[in-house]
């Protein structure tokens, strides 16, 4: 057969690895060619608990993405950056305090983020592109996040497919490409979670990305090529009944000999369908044996669609109260829920 012909794009090109002496966190390897078998996804369930007891972030290797075709993901990221005009960005600039939606651009100090392919108008550059992200997305949710999510069901003892059943594709899981901008002393994002269920993240060579580890130090995430970095937000905290916790996280500025590069990622934000109440899966019995932690009463809980609104809406808007003596915390509260974030 012919091979498919896909329209051109100028390749991005990476800044090398930093050269640097980090201190990395030693993060799990999850080997996703060994989730084939029931025995298998046994093994890395195992793995998956264990990685998020221990540092809350993982590896994925074997994904089923080459070098080659993840390379021509982030070349299409770039093209939201480099190959669409400031004037037409205006005309997707996004609305997120008034509507609570984060699709389109966002000024500096927010985020920029392309959304769900088939939902929404894109700039003009990017819709010969727009299979290949679709194609990007479906990989990811379906190939990535579907195995990830039958693996954190089975670590709570519960069917394979009980989380899978949660995340439909045409919900709020948005294929995401961001380029974050320099805010204040050297932190660009503060430290927080992220809302959703879980965060797959295609590593990329600029660090910045650090998480808080148990002992309260700050740990640089590592570079791995072709490889993805995962973590679980908020909603798999409430789902779970804080069995995978979030971890906090942030995003610095790069070392010194990475600081005039621009940091381009490639993301994918899942979410459960609107319609679902963020609970307890309290039919687990891993929770009926180690007991269910909450951060609101069930009676309370929001689902997925209020939750997605509150968060987006607040981010970047809200004032925020400081939560410790040093001013090292600040909190909200959304929807009776108390959210932190660690400057």
């Amino acid at each position: 057969m012919p091979s498919l012909i896909v329209p051109h794009v100028p390749h991005y090109i990476h800044p090398a690895v930093t050269q640097e002496q980090l201190d990395y966190a030693d993060l799990a390897i999850i080997d996703l060619s060994k989730a084939s078998d029931a025995q298998g996804r046994v093994e890395l369930a195992a793995q998956v608990v264990e990685a998020m007891k221990m540092q809350g972030f993982f590896y994925v290797v074997n994904h089923g993405y080459t070098a080659a075709q993840t390379e021509r993901m982030f070349d299409i990221a770039d093209v939201s950056f480099s190959g669409v005009e400031a004037e037409e960005k205006r005309v997707y600039t996004a609305q997120m305090k008034q509507t609570g939606s984060y699709q389109g651009y966002k000024p500096r100090q927010y985020w920029v983020i392309n959304m769900d392919v088939t939902k929404k108008k894109h700039p003009e550059a990017l819709r010969p592109l727009l299979p290949e992200i679709d194609a990007f997305a479906r990989h990811t949710h379906f190939n990535v996040l579907h195995p990830i999510l039958r693996l954190m069901a089975l670590g709570l003892e519960l069917p394979e497919e009980e989380l899978v059943n949660l995340h439909g594709f045409s919900s709020r899981s948005y294929p995401r490409s961001a380029e974050d901008e320099l805010n204040t002393k050297n932190v660009w994002l503060k430290g927080h979670t992220d809302f959703g269920t879980i965060t797959v993240l295609y590593s990329q060579p600029v660090a910045a990305l650090q998480i808080l580890g148990k002992d309260g130090k700050w740990k640089w995430i590592k570079h791995l090529e072709n490889a993805l970095v995962i973590n679980a937000g908020d909603s798999m905290e409430f789902l779970s009944g804080g069995y995978y916790k979030p971890t906090i996280h942030r995003v610095v500025q790069p070392p010194p000999d990475q600081r005039n590069h621009t940091r381009l990622g490639v993301f994918y934000f899942a979410m459960t369908d609107d319609n679902v109440r963020l609970v307890p899966l309290a039919s687990s019995p891993v929770l009926q044996r180690v007991g269910v932690t909450r951060r609101c009463e069930d009676k309370d809980a929001p689902n997925m669609e209020a939750w997605r609104r509150g968060r987006t809406s607040a981010y970047g808007q809200s004032q925020l109260k400081v939560a410790t003596a040093g001013g090292e915390v600040e909190e909200e509260v959304i929807g009776g829920v108390v959210v932190r974030h660690h400057n």
